[in-house]
């Protein structure tokens, strides 16, 4: 089952229902889908919080919708937003993948290594990924993203499924030259729309083996990364165990799990985004992910001594 964010035209709000292929089901206007709640969810993160009874319940109304129906609106008359607008936390791994480690000729790290994602930089499927004018070396990173559904703390390795509610697609969008010039990644990672997820999450029933995954991206239409998640360094279950023993997991958190080899900065030459191109990111059984590169309007000005730093 997919679960979406969308808004529909003339409004700013985000609602959240299923996708069904050429419709979408707006939970909130389903047949009988206030009732019952202490309160109904009202979004992604909302229904995760719920457990598997609110999927469950997402899940009968989906399948009774049909194509037609209270809530029931054609793909073509929504846009699509990132399906967890604000999630608490999103924690992204760098260096996972072992082909990924050997083409940027680092060491393979012995515990993973964390950096955070800030929901400022989240979009959606469809949305432009802005070229800062303080980047030339705007790169692409193809990610599987794994959703949390039930909160823990101290996560056993052999129960991280029980507290995942699904997997989404990601692109860890990077200025490289702000990577280069700190020893820490949040500006790297973290300019506004760094940060492309979606097109939904599609719940773990529908995902029997995240550990042995096709992770690919297209960058105008030209195959620049084919990798798998059986390159992990550290698998999910491992992750998800680790994360938890220093951060609380919650509802709607997201863990970005590293990219595969064919990153941009590591090729002969350079392959950086440009404003035109355009970004296509595959999880086999999972989704594809599409997002437009455009230049940044108006300009923003950094200070001069950060400029002369990083250039």
């Amino acid at each position: 089952m997919r679960l979406v964010s969308f808004a529909v035209a003339g409004e700013e709000r985000a609602r959240f229902g299923v996708h069904l292929g050429a419709h979408v089901l707006d939970l909130a206007e389903a047949p009988g889908w206030e009732e019952g709640w202490e309160q109904a969810p009202a979004s992604v993160a909302e229904l995760l919080a719920a457990g598997p009874p609110g999927i469950e319940r997402a899940r009968a109304a989906a399948e009774g919708a049909g194509d037609g129906g209270p809530g029931v609106r054609p793909v073509s008359a929504v846009r699509l937003l990132t399906p967890i607008p604000r999630p608490p936390k999103i924690v992204a791994i760098g260096r996972n993948y072992r082909d990924h480690v050997r083409e940027a000729q680092v060491k393979q790290p012995d515990l993973p290594k964390l950096f955070a994602k800030y929901a400022g930089a989240l979009i959606g499927p469809g949305a432009p990924i802005v070229k800062p004018t303080v980047t030339e070396a705007l790169d692409y990173e193809a990610e599987l993203g794994v959703v949390i559904g039930r909160p823990g703390r101290g996560i056993a390795q052999a129960d991280a499924a029980r507290h995942i509610a699904g997997y989404t697609v990601a692109n860890d969008v990077t200025a490289r030259n702000f990577q280069m010039h700190d020893e820490q990644l949040t500006l790297a990672k973290n300019f506004r729309t760094f940060a492309p997820i979606g097109p939904w999450v599609e719940t773990a029933d529908a995902v029997p083996d995240p550990g042995g995954l096709a992770v690919r991206c297209w960058v105008n239409g030209m195959l620049v990364q084919d990798g798998t998640t059986r390159d992990l360094v550290f698998d999910i279950p491992y992750l998800v165990a680790f994360i938890s023993t220093v951060i609380d997991l919650e509802p709607g958190d997201i863990i970005l799990t590293g990219t595969p080899a064919g990153v941009g900065y590591v090729r002969t030459p350079p392959l950086f985004l440009r404003p035109g191109d355009r970004v296509r990111v595959e999880v086999e059984g999972v989704g594809v992910l599409e997002n437009p590169v455009v230049a940044e309007e108006p300009e923003l000005r950094f200070p001069e001594t950060v400029v002369s730093a990083i250039d």
